[in-house]
């Protein structure tokens, strides 16, 4: 076998929904990361209606994952990050979070998509990721 499915205990359980939180290519050392959103392990939306709160809960079950991988943040090569009805004031807000996010780690590529809307109507900021392992 030479992917490696990952489902953190820590998170909502997701193989009801069809996906893992994370697989891992174990030969090439490659995680490919879900699209991560702001609920809790018991399916709530942490933040409500707020964009900021939503993208940090995001970025927290990011890194669970991560870590859950053998990964980290600086093992980050890409995210994608989806908001819902997109406009400038909205990416200054997921921006500051992702700052935060990194700290002093130098951030991976990333590439902002505005969408009409995400799976739920709650979320309204979704962040997949891809990286590899730690050494």
């Amino acid at each position: 076998m030479t992917s490696k499915r990952i489902n953190p205990a820590s998170l909502y359980e997701s193989v009801g929904y069809g996906f893992s939180h994370a697989t891992v290519d174990t030969k090439g050392g490659t995680v490919h990361l879900s699209g991560q959103v702001a609920w809790d392990k018991d399916y709530a939306v942490v933040g409500g209606d707020n964009l900021g709160l939503q993208a940090r809960q995001a970025l927290k079950n990011l890194r669970e994952v991560l870590e859950a991988s053998g990964s980290g943040i600086e093992q980050l090569l890409r995210l994608r990050t989806y908001i819902v009805d997109h406009n400038p004031e909205k990416l200054g807000i997921v921006s500051k979070e992702l700052a935060d996010f990194y700290g002093d780690v130098v951030p991976a590529a990333n590439t902002v998509v505005g969408v009409q809307a995400l799976a739920l109507p709650d979320f309204l900021v979704e962040i997949e990721a891809t990286a590899v392992l730690k050494d």
